[in-house]
């Protein structure tokens, strides 16, 4: 359901583009304490996301086996969503805004060729947070919002349009949610038993 809503999101936001682009890059670039602020969000708030994700996995190794295979299936289906991310990068070669439009921007525009559609940042931030989400729910509180708004600080900081980073958040948490419901069983039959460790 929430992947079907991302997906409506990101059609209907597609036919303003531009202006949505321009208005929230724009409030950004005109605020040096805001273009920080958002900087910080779109590459820290990630890297942050990563380090609480391999944590959680950790922990869950050595205490539950279930959480963990669902963690190391999340995992897995992350690295499938950014291939299939790069994939429809290679394929539809949007350029990005920042390179297509005439505006100012809070970071360094990605040089051509570095395609816009759909936000590898937005694909691996939801697909972290659905994982960690799927294996513990009170986790969504945190997990979500950093995700949400991982993805849209790439629209602020210039570097991608509102329907890349909602479309780069469905095909995340549908690659996590996808991998989760079928990998968790054939991880359990790779990984020898003498492998877990209970405490």
């Amino acid at each position: 359901m929430v992947v079907v809503a991302l997906v409506l999101i990101a059609a209907l936001s597609f036919p303003l583009r531009d202006v949505l682009y321009s208005g929230i890059s724009g409030v950004v670039v005109s605020s040096s304490l805001l273009s920080a602020i958002v900087i910080f969000c779109s590459d820290a708030l990630l890297k942050l996301l990563v380090l609480g994700a391999v944590a959680l996995t950790i922990t869950c190794w050595f205490r539950d086996r279930p959480p963990f295979l669902s963690l190391a299936s999340g995992g897995i289906g992350a690295g499938i969503g950014y291939v299939l991310s790069e994939l429809i990068k290679a394929i539809f070669r949007e350029e990005r805004p920042c390179n297509s439009l005439d505006v100012l921007t809070a970071m360094a525009c990605p040089a051509s060729g570095d395609w816009s559609w759909p936000s590898n940042h937005s694909v691996v931030a939801a697909a972290i947070a659905t994982a960690c989400t799927l294996v513990v729910p009170k986790l969504a509180k945190y997990a979500i919002p950093l995700a949400i708004v991982i993805g849209l600080s790439r629209v602020g900081v210039g570097a991608h349009y509102f329907h890349d980073v909602v479309s780069g958040l469905a095909l995340g948490t549908l690659s996590v949610i996808i991998a989760v419901k079928v990998l968790p069983e054939l991880l359990q039959k790779l990984v020898p038993a003498r492998y877990w460790v209970s405490l």
